[in-house]
């Protein structure tokens, strides 16, 4: 058997890529490219609005990733229309979107003002569905199960903010939950029937590259439709630049190069079963306190590892063990 029909064959997806593409599954269900497109709805964070804490989560600045047209004072049927015109100059196929709300964590409200918002969104001419970011803490059985009613007719998928599997992190850069929380979590949205998505950092404070990897192993015993991965970016004006600036030496922060060498290794030993939306973050060079990488998009440094991938023979799961 040759290195392509092994690890074609390996895979349950059946395309001939080497990774689970996030993408492809949309492609191959609807016939063409899907589009995100990012709200801001206002929301906050329990580690913000002192709940559980104050200040946030150490790393995080919202401008730095948010789109230009996502401001929580505009209404979501606004934002969703200059969402799409503003993908539209680089994504013109796409006829089909889902209403991405990423700013904060949007499930922290009452059901009722998550009710009105969600089918605002759904209503939209060309919306199938939605993608809604939060953290492990702020779901509740009330909310999935209005959520699971909702996926009968529209996709629905819940993106975690999980970002590391260890607690001392989580501690660290003030999360104010555990990775045991967030486990409770994606196996109760699960049980709904719902898909699951998470979000991980690799280069977090006090984390080696072994412990990074041996996530891998982690998230591949979770119930995980998909999930996002990232390098650390450290942001100016974040809690965390302090922090970097002051014990560097804590922080494992990859070069490009390294990176690449690094996701590969993941990508082996993570299960083939759960899809891959992002290998990489992406904020813009001005918002950074740390190096930037080369000027290249996501979809490029994408394509720069799926060639790495065919150069190496290797794919993601190769080294996979249940």
């Amino acid at each position: 058997m040759s290195g392509s029909q092994s690890y074609i064959s390996f895979y349950p997806r059946g395309n001939k890529r080497r990774f689970n593409s996030y993408t492809d599954y949309f492609r191959k269900k609807y016939g063409e490219r899907v589009q995100k497109v990012s709200i801001n709805a206002g929301f906050t964070c329990p580690n913000r609005d002192g709940t559980k804490s104050k200040g946030g989560c150490t790393f995080c600045l919202n401008d730095a990733f948010n789109p230009s047209y996502c401001r929580p004072e505009k209404s979501i049927t606004t934002q969703i229309s200059e969402g799409i015109e503003f993908h539209k100059k680089r994504y013109r196929r796409a006829s089909y979107y889902l209403a991405y709300f990423q700013a904060y964590s949007n499930t922290y409200a009452p059901i009722d003002l998550l009710r009105e918002i969600y089918e605002e969104a759904l209503a939209y001419p060309g919306v199938i569905g939605l993608i809604i970011g939060t953290r492990p803490d702020c779901i509740d059985e009330q909310k999935l199960a209005y959520l699971k009613g909702l996926s009968e007719k529209h996709y629905i998928s819940i993106e975690y903010g999980i970002e590391t599997c260890y607690d001392n992190t989580l501690l660290r850069i003030n999360r104010a939950h555990t990775f045991e929380e967030a486990v409770f979590a994606l196996k109760l949205t699960a049980q709904y029937c719902i898909n699951t998505g998470a979000h991980f950092i690799f280069g977090l404070p006090g984390e080696s590259e072994e412990m990074m990897l041996e996530e891998a192993r982690i998230i591949s015993g979770l119930p995980l439709t998909s999930v996002k991965f990232h390098q650390l970016q450290v942001i100016k004006g974040t809690p965390i630049e302090k922090e970097y600036l002051d014990h560097p030496s804590d922080f494992h922060l990859f070069t490009w190069g390294k990176y690449l060498e690094f996701i590969i290794k993941f990508l082996e030993y993570l299960t083939p079963c759960i899809m891959v939306e992002r290998f990489t973050g992406e904020v813009p060079p001005r918002f950074l306190a740390s190096s930037p990488w080369e000027k290249l998009r996501n979809d490029q440094l994408a394509t720069i590892i799926e060639k790495k991938l065919e150069e190496l023979n290797t794919w993601q799961g190769r080294l996979f063990r249940q």
